[in-house]
């Protein structure tokens, strides 16, 4: 055993990170972890891979207990009196949120999360509300006022920022903490005389004053003065389960010379000294001295309450262990020595939605969804459709877990959330060949006169002919159909009188018009009278309704006084036709003319603009006949040359 001990030790030694040229930080250790403080201008990922190499992280603020500790390592890192260029400094810290991940202001951490992973914490100390981006990282810093001292009730405040690159850190950035994490702690080394202790950790870093030492850490003792001195290696290992402390006993560096009056001897407690200048340490009442005969611990294991949290201490047999137990809700963690909450939704519970609370859980239905009574899913379907409670205008129908609704024929479902009806205009589909009346939840077709409605509806066919008088009186269809049509003749003939060229006109009209019990009988028509149209003879189409009828009789005079409304509009209708198409035949004639003439000035003033030929400015001699040649008067013969 001693010697794998000193194997290990120089192989300790032998690392690049020990002795005394490792880097002097600000560290601080307690419970099982240390925290680091550096300064650096670097960027948060520059950071984390110099917190990485050495098996670490940046630093996690999980509890105030947490923060605590590293304001500690931050005050040991600014020394008073030294120069500082800017009043506020940040340290980045180990709380970041990636790219794509937005921010959740319900949550302590605001959608961050710990670089080294683990669970969502409580404890959250920002400086302002964080910025709500999704589009790039987001780093956390740790926020100080340099130019004051950094005290445990003025914690850091979080500001959370760019990431920064290299090169480019960010704005006002310092340093950095890490954290680093250890199965266990060796207590400081005891000295029993004049000598000086340095310990080594696995993180690269020295210190001479440490609460708590790291597992696998290296102490390099040095006894006595300047003239006479030892040095010596111990090596902090774990001897039990859970049990951690030095490769040595006894107090160190003692001397007959001082004796109990040094260091109280090394010892924790009681110092008692031999008459030869010898001494040994010893306990109080209620405590034992340990294995190292030094160090003093208490019968009961549970009076320096090594259980955290809601964890409740237990002694075990004899005074020597404990064990650490959760109340229900909860289990041990990693340590044995705290509580962490047990998700009891993973194993589904729930009919429906679970929703894990600290030390339980309760159950939730979904929207549409109510709880029937107690217990664990019991949900049941909410009727929407309830009278009185029905959120539709017209139909409702109830589904499992929602609804939707409906509308009647002749209604459209409207509305943003969809429970309100609207009209439907059926006339804009032109269902109508020639007349269309939209109404709440339906429509009818209508026709000119001379014209009736065929047995679709929709369509106008020409009415039957005959030359004489109205063919009768108007029919009442039955009273148990919905619609009927009140029918008035009247005859079209040419003005020669002929019987064959006469047509007979129908009007319809929707018997809903009418009261139930109505009956209507049109008047005999008058002679025929001459159009405005030459060669053609209309009937006129103007009668009279007699109806019967149990209500008011003015009922019957205003049906009477719409049925000639309507025979008027349709021939003032046909009018406007005829002498629409009139004008536009006039008016594309005017057009033609107008351009004819415009066309013909325009050639006219072109041939007395077209320039002459040169042949023009001279006149011509008219021709005469050749005649004999004239008698050369120097001949001495008439006739003769010479």
């Amino acid at each position: 055993m001693a010697t794998s001990t000193s194997l290990l030790l120089l192989l300790l030694l032998s690392q690049p990170w020990a002795g005394a040229s490792a880097e002097t930080q600000a560290v601080v250790c307690a419970g099982t972890a240390c925290y680091t403080a550096h300064w650096g201008k670097l960027s948060a990922p520059e950071a984390q891979l110099h917190c990485s190499k050495n098996g670490g992280n940046l630093a996690t603020v999980r509890t105030e207990e947490e923060a605590q500790h590293i304001q500690r390592a931050l005050a040991q890192l600014l020394e008073p009196g030294m120069p500082l260029a800017t009043r506020v400094g940040k340290f980045w810290m180990g709380l970041q949120r990636e790219k794509g991940k937005c921010l959740d202001p319900s949550l302590p951490l605001k959608g961050f999360s710990w670089v080294g992973g683990g669970e969502d914490t409580l404890y959250a100390n920002w400086h302002k509300e964080a910025r709500s981006s999704c589009i790039s990282r987001r780093c956390v810093s740790l926020m100080l006022d340099l130019s004051l001292l950094p005290l445990t009730n003025r914690l850091p405040k979080w500001s959370e920022g760019p990431c920064g690159s290299p090169g480019s850190p960010g704005s006002n950035i310092e340093g950095f903490v890490c954290k680093f994490s250890f199965k266990g702690m060796c207590r400081p080394l005891a000295l029993g005389g004049p000598g000086q202790v340095n310990y080594t950790t696995p993180f690269q870093a020295t210190s001479s004053s440490l609460e708590a030492v790291p597992f696998a850490s290296v102490a390099n003792v040095a006894c006595g003065n300047e003239e006479k001195s030892g040095q010596y290696f111990f090596l902090c290992k774990e001897k039990a389960i859970g049990v951690f402390d030095w490769s040595s006993s006894g107090p160190l560096c003692i001397s007959p010379e001082y004796g109990c009056n040094f260091n109280n001897g090394g010892c924790q407690q009681d110092c008692f000294e031999g008459g030869d200048g010898s001494f040994r340490c010893g306990c109080r009442p209620g405590f034992r001295l340990l294995d190292d005969l030094v160090t003093c611990t208490s019968r009961n294991p549970c009076s320096s309450s090594p259980c955290r949290g809601v964890a409740t201490c237990v002694p075990g047999p004899l005074g020597k262990n404990y064990t650490c137990l959760c109340p229900q809700g909860y289990q041990l963690d990693s340590t044995q020595q705290d509580c962490v909450d047990v998700d009891e939704c993973q194993d589904s519970p729930c009919a429906q939605e679970c929703v894990n609370t600290p030390g339980g859980f309760h159950c939730q239905c979904w929207v549409g969804y109510e709880a029937s009574g107690p217990g664990e899913g019991a949900c049941r379907d909410v009727d929407e459709c309830e009278t009185g409670n029905a959120p539709c205008a017209q139909g409702c129908t109830n589904t499992d877990g929602s609804f939707y609704c409906s509308c009647e024929d002749g209604y459209a479902v409207s509305g943003e959330d969809g429970t309100q009806c609207q009209d439907v205009d059926e006339c804009e589909g032109s269902l109508c060949h020639s007349f269309c009346f939209n109404t709440q939840g339906s429509f009818h077709c209508g026709c000119l006169p001379g014209w009736e409605l065929a047995p679709d509806g929709l369509s106008c066919i020409v009415g039957p002919t005959s030359l004489g008088q109205l063919a009768g009186p108007l029919q009442e269809e039955s009273t148990g159909a919905r619609e009927g049509r009140i029918v008035s003749s009247a005859t079209m003939s040419s003005p020669t009188g002929d019987p064959k060229g006469t047509s007979k006109v129908t009007l319809t009209m929707r018997k809903s018009s009418l009261p139930p019990n109505a009956s209507v009988t049109p008047a005999p028509p008058k002679t025929l009278t001459p159009s405005r149209s030459p060669g053609i003879w209309i009937e006129p189409s103007n009668y009279h309704s007699i109806t019967t009828t149990s209500h008011e009789e003015s009922t019957g005079e205003d049906f009477m006084i719409h049925q000639r409304d309507d025979g008027t509009d349709g021939q003032k209708l046909l009018l406007f036709y005829i002498l629409g198409t009139v004008a536009a035949i006039l008016l594309l004639l005017a057009l033609a003319l107008g351009l004819l003439v415009y066309r013909k000035r325009r050639a006219k003033r072109e041939e007395e603009k077209k320039p002459q030929s040169a042949a023009h400015s001279y006149s011509w001699v008219p021709e005469r006949a050749e005649g004999r040649a004239m008698e050369n008067h120097y001949s001495l013969t008439p006739g003769m040359d010479c």
